[in-house]
């Protein structure tokens, strides 16, 4: 196991990140997604971090709190000391019936981080997140609030999840401005299947500073090996019960051939090709993995074996490569000539 830099912070993280949200079930997606309970997840987290995961991800909103409770209940039961471990959790989604029960005010994110710090029975969140982004609150008053919470220690680090590349740095630059703590992170949904985040976000997160939490890096389980042109996966499969995050098939298809070619000749499954693509991908600080089973967390972890030879890259990325939008496009035309001299420039 590897360990990055989150972002331009002196925290280290673990290449893998396990992710929490198969924890605890209940009703609508969560029961779709998953429904370990105590004992269950508890195995999964000793083998994360018996195999050297010391990063932990996990959401107020997951199973309406059950999976903080689950996840801080095991860091005990598990008898983990609290500085081997990062444990990051997010704020932002509704949580109650009241008008204020949810978003990025300073009342939602002040309630927020008591009730999600008693859940895990924890006495400071080493990455508390913004889960989404807010238009009822103005960016000031949610920055300034997760400065307040870093200046009373029950927070050490702040991130961001979901947000737009204007977004992120337009929060960066209110921090600047008042001398307040940085976005250490974007949490984001990345895959090979979709690569998005390469058109405005991650040269954004590469010009400021910021580290990437990917999540879903299977595509919602698309990019495991149980789909393709002719498989449709298991009958109740999370991808077949619960169709997100959404992605061009069309695209997706000759991605996945060509990953099946690549693990067949390694002898691996296709979700480890996946996992490897993004771990070769210098922006990514930590990939959050997510199991049911121990099977599949053992093999999401193998894929830090695995290093794909600058063919099998080269492959990967012209299979999977995006269309130009404009201004891409434009851009490319410009700067041909200087981008010319930079390459021809003694350095």
């Amino acid at each position: 196991m590897r360990y990055n830099r989150l972002g331009n912070t002196g925290l280290f993280v673990s290449e893998l990140c396990f992710g929490t949200m198969t924890f605890g079930g209940g009703e609508g997606i969560w029961g779709h997604i998953g429904s370990l309970q105590q004992q269950d997840s508890e195995r999964l987290i000793g083998r994360s971090l018996d195999a050297g995961i010391n990063f932990i991800d996990t959401a107020d909103v997951y199973a309406h709190g059950v999976s903080e409770t689950i996840t801080g209940r095991a860091l005990k039961n598990l008898k983990v000391k609290r500085e081997d471990v990062i444990i990051a959790t997010k704020v932002f989604s509704e949580m109650a019936a009241g008008p204020n029960a949810r978003g990025a005010s300073r009342a939602h994110i002040m309630d927020g981080v008591k009730a999600s710090l008693k859940r895990l029975q924890l006495d400071y969140i080493d990455l508390y997140q913004i889960h989404g982004f807010d238009p009822a609150t103005p960016m000031e008053e949610t920055v300034r609030a997760l400065e307040t919470l870093v200046s009373q220690g029950f927070v050490r680090y702040i991130g961001v999840s979901n947000w737009m590349a204007w977004q992120i740095m337009k929060g960066l630059g209110i921090a600047d401005r008042l001398g307040f703590s940085r976005f250490a992170s974007l949490q984001a949904y990345y895959t090979i299947a979709g690569r998005d985040l390469e058109r405005e976000i991650i040269p954004l997160l590469k010009s400021e500073g910021v580290g990437l939490m990917v999540w879903s890096p299977l595509a919602g389980g698309l990019l495991s090996g149980k789909y393709g042109r002719d498989r449709s996966g298991e009958e109740g499969s999370r991808r077949v019960v619960f169709d997100f995050p959404p992605v061009d098939l069309e695209r997706a298809y000759p991605v996945i051939d060509r990953m099946r070619a690549i693990a067949d000749e390694r002898g691996c499954s296709v979700a480890r090709i996946a996992l490897a693509w993004l771990l070769h991908q210098p922006q990514v600080s930590s990939i959050i993995i997510g199991a049911k089973r121990p099977e599949q967390l053992d093999d999401n972890i193998a894929a830090i074996d695995i290093v794909l030879s600058a063919e099998e890259l080269a492959t990967l990325d012209e299979v999977s490569q995006l269309p130009l939008e404009y201004p891409a496009w434009m851009l490319a035309r410009q700067g041909e000539v200087r981008a010319r001299q930079l390459a021809e420039a003694k350095h």
